[in-house]
């Protein structure tokens, strides 16, 4: 079971499943959305997913048609994303997460836009689109 919740505190959440492999997205949304040089999140199942308080607070922008990332408004924490595409799985912000995630980051996608002010030092593979094959059971 992991527990997480928005900075705040006024939206708290429950995931009891898989987590899928943590990926780093440098794409010039999620710089943008984090105000940092790449998002880490890991696809979860969304029917192990459940809000413990503030669902009714949180609030979905449509980034691009059929991509939805979710958000507390109080404090502008970054909780999920999602596509109409694929209805079963969450794309969760692992910061967003309490305990120990047990993983480390798999890979770096949309390295192709990625920021010119950071530079990726590991060896982790690399992919200028998402590789949506490792979805959690």
């Amino acid at each position: 079971m992991y527990t997480g919740q928005c900075l705040c505190g006024d939206v708290q959440f429950e995931y009891d499943g898989p987590l899928g492999p943590v990926a780093l997205c440098h794409c010039s949304q999620c710089r943008r959305a984090h105000g940092s040089a790449f998002s880490a999140s890991a696809p979860v199942q969304k029917v192990r997913f459940r809000f413990v308080s503030g669902q009714d607070q949180v609030r979905e922008f449509e980034s691009r048609p059929g991509k939805y990332r979710a958000f507390c408004p109080r404090c502008g924490s970054q909780l999920y994303s999602r596509l109409d595409a694929i209805p079963g799985i969450l794309r969760l912000r692992v910061g967003a997460i309490n305990e120990p995630l047990g993983k480390k980051a798999a890979q770096h996608v949309y390295v192709g836009s990625k920021s010119d002010w950071f530079d990726i030092t590991d060896n982790l593979p690399q992919y200028d689109k998402t590789e949506r094959t490792n979805d959690p059971n």
